[in-house]
């Protein structure tokens, strides 16, 4: 079985696939099909739940406070993202306020930048400490940071405290082997990989629909969108957040867990879609 965990601060333990609700929320008839996607996805170990004040203006909160009536709320490890425009002081405060009321919890496990903008990193990561003293907010980390914008946070006092940088991370998309990864592996900092299957698009129906990744999922009789989630949690300390939005795509995600690709199979893939030889910009989500 290759289920891994994955450690944040605090010692929160997670299965290393969670649970993404970009583009939820944005359509009242879907909602409760989203709703019902979400609390499958709980009552199979899928407990990190990554959402935003962006998605859907709120709308992806909304539907997250939704699924976790009824005492589901301390089964799940809670992640929200604040709008850099929002990222400092007053500002911040009034922005997780807001984000807690429309999940309707006291406080989030983990909030991050969701990307960087016109405020200094020192500047959020005191509003950072600031909402950890007031108790809205357990651990803090950053979205869409590269490799520099890492370094430069460490420097800064508190900043090495920071939990997690979320990035855009899929067999097609490898920029982030190229620095970040590796150095976010020897801090022992978990990576959050957005769009493990890539984007819509004629990338994503590439990854699909290559001929190494349909051999594999025959030969692990798994479907290819596992084997490509499969990829992604092979790597140490890194943390898939695919978006299901229907109970069947949940159960198919949790079911990648127990794939075990082998080295051979790892050797393909990256034949197959090989590593970047240098840095490539992050999109942001």
């Amino acid at each position: 079985m290759a289920e891994k965990n994955i450690v944040f601060t605090g010692n929160a333990t997670l299965l290393s696939i969670g649970q993404g609700t970009w583009y939820m929320g944005e359509n009242s008839r879907t909602r409760p099909k989203e709703v019902d996607a979400l609390r499958a996805g709980i009552d199979l170990g899928l407990t990190l739940i990554d959402t935003a004040e962006m998605y859907a203006e709120g709308g992806a909160e909304e539907v997250v406070g939704e699924a976790l009536q009824g005492g589901l709320r301390d089964k799940v490890f809670l992640v929200s993202k604040v709008y850099p425009w929002n990222a400092a002081g007053k500002k911040a405060i009034a922005a997780c306020e807001a984000s807690l009321r429309r999940l309707k919890t006291d406080a989030l496990d983990l909030y991050l930048l969701h990307w960087r903008g016109n405020y200094s990193l020192g500047e959020t990561v005191e509003v950072m400490e600031t909402l950890m003293q007031q108790g809205k907010i357990r651990r803090w980390g950053v979205s869409n940071l590269d490799y520099s914008d890492m370094q430069e946070l460490s420097r800064i006092s508190g900043g090495k405290t920071c939990a997690t940088d979320q990035v855009l991370y899929h067999l097609g998309s490898r920029g982030i082997e190229f620095d970040l990864l590796p150095w976010c592996q020897r801090q022992a900092m978990p990576v959050m990989a957005y769009c493990p299957l890539a984007q819509a698009g004629r990338l994503r129906e590439g990854l699909l629909e290559s001929r190494v990744v349909q051999d594999l999922a025959h030969a692990h009789h798994a479907s290819a969108a596992q084997i490509l989630l499969a990829w992604v949690i092979s790597h140490k300390g890194v943390m898939a957040i695919p978006k299901a939005a229907s109970v069947a795509h949940v159960e198919e995600n949790a079911a990648a867990l127990k794939i075990v690709l082998s080295a051979d199979d790892l050797v393909r893939l990256d034949n197959a879609f090989p590593a970047p030889k240098r840095k490539t910009p992050l999109d942001v989500v």
